[in-house]
This record gives structure tokens, C-alpha cells and sequence, in this order.
């Protein structure tokens, strides 16, 4: 497997590829639960990639995830246990969601923000705001929806 290895969480959700990334402890984890289980609940397909370590490439103009076979459909809940989660080995990742706490975050994220996760590799950033006690699956499903809006 060629590629980058990244700290970062990667999962699929319908068919939209989101790679979460930021510092250890920043939700990464929870939050990436969190969308796999709200869109499950919705009927929607959903599945990890990889868990707290993804290897990533750019293939085609497009940037693949790949999880490493050690941890193969694992995901780590901090602080209380490692638990099996359903996976696929790789899919194609669309944007990059940055968990951000609310104090002192700016209200309104830069335009056309991107992530730089390796050398040459970028993908459109979305920040994630939570910890506040509102769902945050649903405000990804908003920011995923504006997203989509600025594309057409």
C-alpha cells in the first residue's frame, strides 16, 4: 500500500467520504460514531473506514483512505474501550471535518477553507462545532448540505 499514514478517523456515510482529523482527544472518535449511527438509524449506508490512523493517497484526482489491516474495524472510545465497528477497506473521501469546541471558535468559518493532510493532498474542510449537547450529526448533515448547495 503506498500512501500517507495520517492521525485521523475516516468513515462513509450514503456515499459520501468524511475524513475527520485534528489533535488527539478533540472527538474525532465519538463524533465519527456518532455520523455512522445517525445515518444507519436513517437508513443510509454507513461504514468506518479507519480508526485514530488512516494511510491515504491521492488515486485519479481523487483521495482514497485506506485503514490498516491491524486495526481493521476497530474504533477506539477514549477512556473506556476498544469496540468492533462494521468497516470497508478503503473508499474515496470527499471533505475533511475539524471537531471544534465552541469556546473562542470564530462564528463563521473562513470561505472555501481546505486541509492540507500530506503533501499535495487537500481536501474542503468542514468544522464541526459540538460539546454543547446539540446533536452533531445534525449539524453535519447541514454543513454536508451546504456544502452540496455551493457545489451546484
Amino acid at each position: 500500500m503506498s500512501g500517507t499514514f495520517i492521525h485521523a478517523t475516516a468513515v462513509v456515510v450514503g456515499t459520501t467520504g468524511l475524513l475527520f482529523i485534528g489533535p488527539s482527544g478533540s472527538g474525532k472518535t465519538i463524533l465519527a460514531l456518532a455520523a455512522v449511527e445517525g445515518a444507519r438509524r436513517a437508513g443510509l449506508f454507513s461504514a468506518f473506514v479507519g480508526d485514530d490512523q488512516v494511510l491515504i493517497a491521492s488515486e485519479g484526482g481523487v483521495i482514497i483512505a485506506r485503514q490498516p489491516p491491524v486495526i481493521a474495524g476497530l474504533a477506539e472510545i477514549r477512556g473506556s474501550a476498544i469496540v468492533p465497528v462494521f468497516h470497508v477497506p478503503a473508499a474515496v473521501m470527499d471533505y475533511a471535518v475539524r471537531p471544534v469546541a465552541l469556546e473562542g471558535v470564530e462564528r463563521i468559518a473562513p470561505e472555501d477553507e481546505r486541509a492540507e493532510l500530506a503533501p499535495g493532498i487537500s481536501l474542503p474542510l468542514i468544522r464541526l462545532p459540538h460539546g454543547d449537547g446539540v446533536d452533531p450529526t445534525l449539524r453535519l448533515g447541514l454543513l454536508l448540505a451546504a456544502q452540496a448547495h455551493k457545489m451546484h
